[in-house]
């Protein structure tokens, strides 16, 4: 799961970096960051995820 997550959190990097530089109108601007925002919430949601039954797995 961390590495699905780190893959997430990059490519929702990309999509705003994209979103940057290929789109022009501010509306679709917003709402493809928006969107790779969401992908990189998701991803680090399952980061802590996969950290916290880690850290309850070792104890």
């Amino acid at each position: 799961m961390k590495l699905i997550g780190c893959l997430l959190l990059l490519s929702g990097w990309l999509i705003v970096i994209a979103a940057l530089v290929m789109l022009s109108a501010f509306t679709q601007r917003a709402a493809f960051i928006a969107a790779g925002v969401g992908v990189e919430g998701l991803g680090l949601a399952l980061l802590t995820q996969s950290y916290t039954s880690m850290q309850r797995s070792a104890k």
